[in-house]
């Protein structure tokens, strides 16, 4: 796929980037390689191969589901500003 440096443009002001006019070109060509071997890696028949959550099939050791500190809420609370019902009240930010 190929894109064109309306493309781009476009794309940098939906992403609010600021791009030189020198750099769009290399913006371009370099966007257009990616987006072409996305391609080729969507053409690859992938039939009866299993995906992987990670490369060298590791497992991640777990730890146990423990509660490993006390609940200390009260003492949080007590040098809050506002609380209510064991909720923090903080002021509107959003009209």
């Amino acid at each position: 796929m190929s894109l064109q440096k309306e493309d781009v443009e476009k794309i940098a002001h939906l992403a609010r980037i600021e791009l030189q006019d020198e750099d769009i070109q290399n913006y371009t060509s370099n966007l257009s390689d990616i987006l072409t071997l996305v391609e080729q890696m969507n053409s690859v028949d992938t039939t009866g191969i299993t995906p992987m959550a990670h490369p060298l099939d590791a497992i991640a050791r777990l730890r146990p589901d423990t509660v490993s500190e006390e609940n200390q809420r009260d003492n949080f609370q007590a040098i809050a500003p506002q609380v209510e019902a064991g909720l923090y009240l903080v002021p509107k930010v959003l009209e």
